[in-house]
C-alpha cells in the first residue's frame, strides 16, 4: 500500500495470493454498540456493517469481509485491517464514500489493492487495556473504573512469567475453537500515570478472551490477592478455572497490527 502512509502493510506475493482483485482496508471502531467483529444472527457487528455498505458499493453484489482477528462484544479497535475479494466497484473516493455510509463509530482510514491476507499474514497484534482510577463522565465507555490502588511493581514482576512462548489454555475460554493454545508474547507490561493504569501486550496470536483474563489475573496480583510467582503455576495447570475472572470489555483496545 505504497500510496497510503498510515497503513503498516506492503504488497507482496505469498501463499495467500489470489487472482481475484483483493481490496485491503484499514479502519478503527468503537465497539460499544456491537456484538464483536464477527457476524452473528440478528445482532449488530462491525463485520456485518462493513459487508452491508461494501455490497451496496459493489452494485449490490454480496461481498465477504475477512478481518485480521476477532474482537469480543464491546471491545474497541484503534487499528484494524480487513480484506475483501471480488470487489469490482469504483474505488474512486472509496474512503469518503464508506465513511459517509457507515455509522459514525466505524471509520475507514485507507484502502488499497493488495495480495495480503488480513488474518494469516499478520505477524504481531498489540492490545491495550485501560483502568481509570476515578470515575469520569467522558472516559467511562473506554475505561474500566476501579478505585482501588494497584501495585504496579508486583504486576510487572508477574508479567515476566508470561513473556515468551507458552500454552495459554488457562487464559482462554473453554469453547475456543482453535487447534493450539500456544502463543508467543513478545512484549507485556504495565504503566501508571496520575489518572490510570495502562496494560500493553503484543503477541503473534491471541486466544479468545485471553487479554481480559490476563488483565484480571494481573489485577489480582496488583491487589496482592495472589503472589506474582503464582502466575507461572496458573500457566502450567492449563485450566481456565485457575486464572482470575475476566475484566470488562470496554477498557480493551486492539491497538496495532503489524504485517
Amino acid at each position: 500500500m505504497k500510496d497510503v502512509a498510515r497503513c503498516s502493510f506492503e504488497e507482496k506475493n505469498d501463499l495467500y495470493h489470489v487472482e481475484i482483485p483483493r481490496l485491503m482496508l484499514e479502519l478503527s471502531y468503537n465497539g460499544t454498540l456491537y456484538h464483536g467483529w464477527q457476524i452473528q444472527p440478528e445482532k449488530p457487528t462491525v463485520q456485518g456493517a462493513l459487508e452491508t455498505v461494501l455490497s451496496r458499493l459493489n452494485s449490490n453484489i454480496p461481498v465477504a469481509v475477512v478481518g485480521c482477528g476477532r474482537t469480543d462484544t464491546g471491545v474497541h479497535a484503534r487499528q484494524y485491517f480487513a480484506h475483501v475479494d471480488g470487489f469490482t466497484g469504483d474505488t474512486y473516493q472509496l474512503v469518503y464514500k464508506l465513511n459517509k455510509m457507515l455509522p459514525n463509530d466505524i471509520v475507514v482510514h485507507a484502502t488499497a489493492r493488495s495480495s495480503l491476507h488480513a488474518r494469516f499474514d499478520a505477524k504481531r497484534r498489540t492490545y491495550r487495556y485501560y483502568i481509570r482510577k476515578t470515575k469520569d463522565a467522558f472516559d467511562y465507555p473506554f475505561r474500566w473504573i476501579m478505585e482501588r490502588p494497584l501495585n504496579v511493581e508486583l504486576m510487572n514482576l508477574a508479567c515476566t512469567f508470561l513473556l515468551g512462548k507458552h500454552d495459554f489454555a488457562s487464559f482462554a475460554k473453554h469453547d475456543s475453537d482453535v487447534a493450539s493454545t500456544l502463543c508467543e508474547i513478545v512484549e507485556i507490561g504495565w504503566e501508571e500515570d496520575a489518572n490510570e493504569f495502562i496494560f500493553t501486550v503484543s503477541a503473534n496470536r491471541f486466544l479468545r478472551n485471553m487479554v481480559r483474563a490476563l488483565v484480571g489475573t494481573l489485577v489480582d496480583v496488583g491487589l496482592e490477592k495472589i503472589a506474582p510467582e503464582e502466575v507461572r503455576l496458573i500457566l502450567e495447570k492449563r485450566d481456565r478455572c485457575e486464572a482470575s475472572e475476566s475484566v470488562p470489555a470496554q477498557g480493551l483496545f486492539l491497538w496495532q497490527v503489524t504485517y
